[in-house]
């Protein structure tokens, strides 16, 4: 599966045109976590937990919008982007989204 941001495949035909894909996941924050990211706010540096968390919530949501784009038959995915949303205290979702092609 081709994967890009940009609006086009470089060097790809398009064949077909399957239209928009897209995959969510909604995730809540962990109080250990929190705890520690409290107290990392007071010394300063990286919140690793929250970047593990963001960085296995984009995974999810691509997998999904990957997944949904296989189902249609599409071998590609142009013009991915990213959004986020907080849907309760403590949780967000991740949603991904594109359109599908199938490119030669």
């Amino acid at each position: 599966m081709i994967l890009t941001t940009v609006n086009f495949v470089p060097g790809r035909k398009i064949i077909e045109h399957y239209g928009l894909v897209s995959g969510s996941t909604v995730r809540a924050k962990h109080v250990g976590k929190d705890i520690l990211a409290g107290l990392k706010n007071i010394v300063g540096g990286e919140l690793t937990g929250y970047t593990e968390l963001l960085n296995e919530s984009r995974n999810e949501a691509i997998n999904r919008m990957v997944a949904q784009a296989q189902a249609l038959g599409s071998n590609a995915v142009i013009n991915i982007r990213f959004s986020t949303s907080s849907v309760a205290q403590g949780a967000s979702e991740l949603y991904v989204y594109g359109t599908a092609l199938l490119v030669e």
